[in-house]
Protein backbone atom coordinates (compact mmCIF):
# COMPACT_ATOMS: atom_id res chain seq x y z
CA UNK A 1 0.00 0.00 0.00
CA UNK A 2 1.08 3.65 -0.86
CA UNK A 3 0.05 6.84 0.33
CA UNK A 4 1.32 8.98 -3.13
CA UNK A 5 -1.30 9.64 -5.97
CA UNK A 6 -1.00 6.73 -8.12
CA UNK A 7 -1.88 6.33 -11.80
CA UNK A 8 -3.52 2.83 -13.09
CA UNK A 9 -3.91 2.28 -16.64
CA UNK A 10 -6.47 -0.66 -18.16
CA UNK A 11 -4.87 -1.73 -21.54
CA UNK A 12 -7.47 -4.44 -22.88
CA UNK A 13 -4.96 -4.89 -26.12
CA UNK A 14 -6.89 -6.89 -28.66
CA UNK A 15 -9.63 -7.80 -26.18
CA UNK A 16 -13.10 -7.15 -24.83
CA UNK A 17 -16.65 -6.85 -26.14
CA UNK A 18 -19.88 -5.37 -24.65
CA UNK A 19 -19.58 -7.94 -22.26
CA UNK A 20 -16.41 -6.67 -20.64
CA UNK A 21 -18.40 -3.02 -20.15
CA UNK A 22 -20.42 -5.16 -17.31
CA UNK A 23 -17.57 -5.28 -15.32
CA UNK A 24 -16.16 -1.41 -16.12
CA UNK A 25 -19.28 -0.49 -14.50
CA UNK A 26 -18.49 -2.65 -11.26
CA UNK A 27 -14.80 -0.43 -11.56
CA UNK A 28 -17.07 2.61 -11.72
CA UNK A 29 -19.20 1.77 -8.47
CA UNK A 30 -16.00 0.94 -6.75
CA UNK A 31 -14.63 3.69 -7.82
CA UNK A 32 -17.13 6.14 -6.58
CA UNK A 33 -17.12 4.45 -2.94
CA UNK A 34 -13.23 3.78 -2.39
CA UNK A 35 -10.69 5.60 -4.48
CA UNK A 36 -9.22 8.47 -3.27
CA UNK A 37 -9.69 11.10 -5.81
CA UNK A 38 -6.19 12.04 -5.83
CA UNK A 39 -5.70 8.57 -7.39
CA UNK A 40 -6.16 8.28 -11.73
CA UNK A 41 -7.73 5.50 -13.43
CA UNK A 42 -7.57 5.20 -16.82
CA UNK A 43 -9.45 2.81 -19.50
CA UNK A 44 -7.92 2.23 -22.50
CA UNK A 45 -10.37 -0.21 -24.62
CA UNK A 46 -9.95 -1.10 -28.68
CA UNK A 47 -10.68 1.49 -30.61
CA UNK A 48 -14.64 0.04 -31.27
CA UNK A 49 -15.11 0.16 -27.69
CA UNK A 50 -14.01 3.53 -27.26
CA UNK A 51 -16.99 5.60 -27.82
CA UNK A 52 -19.13 2.69 -25.58
CA UNK A 53 -16.48 3.63 -22.61
CA UNK A 54 -16.45 6.86 -23.09
CA UNK A 55 -20.14 7.05 -22.27
CA UNK A 56 -20.43 4.77 -19.64
CA UNK A 57 -17.31 6.82 -18.16
CA UNK A 58 -19.08 10.25 -19.03
CA UNK A 59 -19.37 12.85 -15.61
CA UNK A 60 -17.16 10.56 -13.94
CA UNK A 61 -13.24 11.05 -12.51
CA UNK A 62 -12.22 7.99 -14.69
CA UNK A 63 -10.49 9.14 -18.03
CA UNK A 64 -10.26 7.10 -20.83
CA UNK A 65 -7.39 6.24 -23.47
CA UNK A 66 -6.56 4.89 -26.77
CA UNK A 67 -3.98 2.42 -26.93
CA UNK A 68 -1.90 4.12 -30.31
CA UNK A 69 -2.26 6.60 -32.87
CA UNK A 70 -1.17 7.39 -36.65
CA UNK A 71 1.95 9.77 -36.79
CA UNK A 72 0.06 11.71 -38.97
CA UNK A 73 -1.98 15.01 -37.26
CA UNK A 74 -4.41 15.66 -40.22
CA UNK A 75 -7.00 13.34 -42.01
CA UNK A 76 -5.84 11.80 -44.98
CA UNK A 77 -6.09 8.63 -47.17
CA UNK A 78 -4.27 5.99 -44.61
CA UNK A 79 -6.92 2.69 -44.60
CA UNK A 80 -7.45 1.21 -41.32
CA UNK A 81 -5.47 4.13 -39.39
CA UNK A 82 -6.90 6.34 -36.85
CA UNK A 83 -4.96 9.62 -35.99
CA UNK A 84 -5.08 11.81 -32.66
CA UNK A 85 -8.22 13.76 -34.11
CA UNK A 86 -10.41 11.34 -34.16
CA UNK A 87 -8.97 9.67 -30.93
CA UNK A 88 -10.27 13.24 -29.64
CA UNK A 89 -13.97 12.96 -31.42
CA UNK A 90 -14.86 9.77 -29.73
CA UNK A 91 -13.81 10.93 -26.22
CA UNK A 92 -10.31 9.70 -25.95
CA UNK A 93 -8.07 12.20 -23.37
CA UNK A 94 -5.01 9.94 -23.57
CA UNK A 95 -3.43 7.93 -25.97
CA UNK A 96 -0.48 4.86 -25.42
CA UNK A 97 2.82 5.61 -27.51
CA UNK A 98 5.62 3.47 -27.87
CA UNK A 99 3.62 -0.03 -26.44
CA UNK A 100 6.25 -3.06 -26.79
CA UNK A 101 4.06 -4.40 -29.31
CA UNK A 102 3.56 -1.63 -31.81
CA UNK A 103 7.60 -0.94 -31.32
CA UNK A 104 8.45 -3.85 -34.07
CA UNK A 105 6.70 -1.78 -36.52
CA UNK A 106 7.56 1.72 -35.07
CA UNK A 107 10.94 3.14 -34.94
CA UNK A 108 11.72 5.96 -32.28
CA UNK A 109 11.09 8.88 -34.93
CA UNK A 110 7.76 7.59 -36.05
CA UNK A 111 7.28 7.23 -32.54
CA UNK A 112 8.05 10.75 -31.75
CA UNK A 113 5.93 12.38 -34.34
CA UNK A 114 2.82 10.14 -32.78
CA UNK A 115 3.66 12.47 -29.20
CA UNK A 116 4.24 15.52 -31.53
CA UNK A 117 0.93 14.96 -32.97
CA UNK A 118 -0.97 14.02 -29.86
CA UNK A 119 0.70 17.08 -28.17
CA UNK A 120 -1.03 19.46 -30.58
CA UNK A 121 -4.42 17.96 -30.14
CA UNK A 122 -3.96 18.08 -26.49
CA UNK A 123 -3.96 14.58 -25.71
CA UNK A 124 -2.12 13.55 -22.54
CA UNK A 125 0.52 10.95 -23.60
CA UNK A 126 1.49 7.39 -21.86
CA UNK A 127 5.08 7.19 -23.64
CA UNK A 128 5.88 3.39 -23.17
CA UNK A 129 10.09 2.31 -23.19
CA UNK A 130 12.18 -0.68 -22.36
CA UNK A 131 14.45 -3.16 -23.76
CA UNK A 132 14.14 -6.59 -25.61
CA UNK A 133 15.39 -9.53 -23.70
CA UNK A 134 18.61 -9.28 -26.21
CA UNK A 135 19.02 -6.06 -25.62
CA UNK A 136 19.16 -6.69 -21.79
CA UNK A 137 21.49 -9.65 -22.14
CA UNK A 138 23.78 -7.68 -24.40
CA UNK A 139 24.29 -4.87 -21.14
CA UNK A 140 22.76 -2.20 -24.13
CA UNK A 141 19.05 -1.29 -21.77
CA UNK A 142 20.59 1.98 -20.62
CA UNK A 143 21.52 2.77 -24.31
CA UNK A 144 18.37 1.29 -25.50
CA UNK A 145 16.49 3.33 -22.92
CA UNK A 146 18.20 6.64 -23.44
CA UNK A 147 18.04 6.89 -27.11
CA UNK A 148 13.94 6.18 -26.99
CA UNK A 149 13.88 8.79 -24.77
CA UNK A 150 15.96 11.16 -26.20
CA UNK A 151 14.18 10.44 -29.92
CA UNK A 152 11.04 9.83 -29.03
CA UNK A 153 10.90 13.07 -26.19
CA UNK A 154 12.49 15.56 -29.09
CA UNK A 155 10.23 19.11 -29.64
CA UNK A 156 7.81 18.26 -26.36
CA UNK A 157 7.84 20.99 -24.50
CA UNK A 158 5.68 19.88 -21.17
CA UNK A 159 7.05 16.68 -19.53
CA UNK A 160 4.11 17.30 -16.89
CA UNK A 161 1.50 15.89 -20.12
CA UNK A 162 3.64 12.87 -20.16
CA UNK A 163 2.95 9.34 -18.20
CA UNK A 164 6.02 7.40 -18.60
CA UNK A 165 5.69 3.65 -18.74
CA UNK A 166 8.54 1.36 -18.28
CA UNK A 167 8.11 -2.02 -19.65
CA UNK A 168 10.62 -4.07 -20.15
CA UNK A 169 10.10 -5.76 -23.71
CA UNK A 170 10.73 -9.10 -22.59
CA UNK A 171 8.34 -9.19 -19.83
CA UNK A 172 5.41 -8.40 -21.44
CA UNK A 173 2.68 -11.61 -21.34
CA UNK A 174 5.41 -13.66 -20.00
CA UNK A 175 4.83 -13.31 -16.32
CA UNK A 176 8.60 -12.91 -15.51
CA UNK A 177 9.51 -9.79 -13.32
CA UNK A 178 12.45 -7.85 -13.70
CA UNK A 179 14.89 -8.06 -10.26
CA UNK A 180 14.10 -5.27 -7.80
CA UNK A 181 17.46 -3.90 -8.49
CA UNK A 182 17.21 -3.89 -11.94
CA UNK A 183 13.35 -2.39 -11.61
CA UNK A 184 15.93 0.81 -9.55
CA UNK A 185 18.03 0.72 -11.49
CA UNK A 186 16.21 1.07 -14.75
CA UNK A 187 13.78 3.54 -13.47
CA UNK A 188 16.66 5.79 -11.70
CA UNK A 189 18.37 5.97 -14.85
CA UNK A 190 15.29 6.69 -16.93
CA UNK A 191 15.12 9.72 -14.21
CA UNK A 192 17.94 10.55 -14.82
CA UNK A 193 17.70 11.08 -18.86
CA UNK A 194 14.99 12.91 -18.36
CA UNK A 195 15.63 15.35 -16.44
CA UNK A 196 18.67 16.17 -18.52
CA UNK A 197 16.43 17.11 -21.12
CA UNK A 198 13.68 19.10 -18.76
CA UNK A 199 15.00 20.27 -15.45
CA UNK A 200 11.58 21.30 -14.13
CA UNK A 201 8.99 19.20 -15.48
CA UNK A 202 7.25 16.44 -13.30
CA UNK A 203 8.06 13.44 -14.13
CA UNK A 204 5.69 10.21 -13.43
CA UNK A 205 6.96 7.11 -14.26
CA UNK A 206 4.63 3.82 -13.85
CA UNK A 207 5.92 0.12 -14.29
CA UNK A 208 3.96 -2.21 -17.13
CA UNK A 209 5.18 -6.07 -17.65
CA UNK A 210 3.34 -9.15 -16.58
CA UNK A 211 1.34 -6.83 -13.80
CA UNK A 212 -1.26 -9.17 -11.61
CA UNK A 213 -2.89 -9.37 -8.36
CA UNK A 214 -0.46 -11.97 -7.34
CA UNK A 215 2.76 -9.73 -7.63
CA UNK A 216 1.45 -6.27 -7.20
CA UNK A 217 2.63 -6.22 -3.30
CA UNK A 218 5.82 -6.73 -4.22
CA UNK A 219 6.06 -4.30 -6.65
CA UNK A 220 4.73 -2.09 -4.48
CA UNK A 221 7.26 -2.17 -2.59
CA UNK A 222 9.13 -0.04 -4.68
CA UNK A 223 8.73 3.36 -4.18
CA UNK A 224 9.44 4.73 -7.47
CA UNK A 225 6.84 3.92 -9.38
CA UNK A 226 3.80 6.04 -9.55
CA UNK A 227 1.17 3.88 -11.15
CA UNK A 228 1.20 0.45 -13.16
CA UNK A 229 0.15 0.06 -16.57
CA UNK A 230 -1.76 -3.41 -16.49
CA UNK A 231 -2.77 -5.78 -19.45
CA UNK A 232 -4.55 -8.96 -19.09
CA UNK A 233 -5.01 -8.84 -15.92
CA UNK A 234 -6.79 -5.85 -16.12
CA UNK A 235 -10.21 -7.66 -18.35
CA UNK A 236 -11.67 -9.30 -15.16
CA UNK A 237 -12.77 -6.13 -13.26
CA UNK A 238 -12.06 -8.25 -10.23
CA UNK A 239 -8.64 -8.70 -10.57
CA UNK A 240 -8.39 -4.74 -11.93
CA UNK A 241 -9.92 -3.49 -8.46
CA UNK A 242 -7.71 -6.30 -6.47
CA UNK A 243 -4.77 -4.79 -7.96
CA UNK A 244 -6.09 -0.67 -7.04
CA UNK A 245 -6.86 -2.48 -3.07
CA UNK A 246 -3.24 -3.49 -2.70
CA UNK A 247 -1.92 -0.46 -3.63
CA UNK A 248 -4.14 2.36 -2.35
CA UNK A 249 -6.18 0.57 0.56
Amino acid sequence: MTNNKMIFIANWKMYGDKNNLKGLKEVLKFERKKIDKKNTIIYCPPYTLLSDVSKILKNSNIKVGAQNCHHSYEYGPNTGCINVKLLKNVGAEYVIIGHSENRFYDNDNIINKKLLAATKENLKIIFCLGETLKEKKSNKTFKVLKNQIRIGLKKIKNINNVIIAYEPRWSIGTGNLPKKSELINNTNFIKKVIRSIDKKGKIKIIYGGSVNPSNISELCKIKLFNGFLIGSASLKHNNFIDIIKKTTI
